[in-house]
């Protein structure tokens, strides 16, 4: 696929954004129980995010540097299906180097799972 179709692709899939005008933002006290990570933009990054962006639920935001990905209760990443997606390895060591910010909870599983949870209550099992 071309750049420019890429572009497009990308902008016509992910048109949500989790940035928002301050005119825009209501203030409430409630919990949101929504998770998410901050990745530099890199081709690593890249693929997970776009394999990410498939899923129900997840919201993906381009930055020039960096790459949002964010969700509503947990985030579930298998570094496996990212491989596949990726077409080389990625492990969870080099998920997390990808990673510059979370929130929620994030737990490693195992080698192959990396869950952020956004709803501590879930969380409580592995803590």
């Amino acid at each position: 696929m071309s750049d420019t179709a890429t572009d497009a692709s990308r902008n016509a899939t992910h048109s949500n954004t989790i940035f928002k005008s301050m005119k825009d933002i209501t203030f409430e006290q409630t919990i949101s129980h929504q998770c998410g990570v901050t990745m530099n933009n890199s081709v690593e990054a890249r693929a997970i995010a776009e394999f990410m962006g498939q899923k129900d639920g997840v919201i993906v935001t381009y930055q020039p540097a960096m790459i949002r990905i964010d969700g509503d209760g947990k985030l579930i990443f298998k570094m496996d299906e990212i491989s596949d997606f990726l077409g080389r390895e990625m492990t969870a060591e080099i998920f997390e180097v990808n990673t510059s910010t979370h929130y929620g909870r994030m737990v490693r599983i195992d080698d192959n799972t990396v869950i952020l949870f956004g709803n501590m209550d879930e969380v409580m099992e592995f803590i």
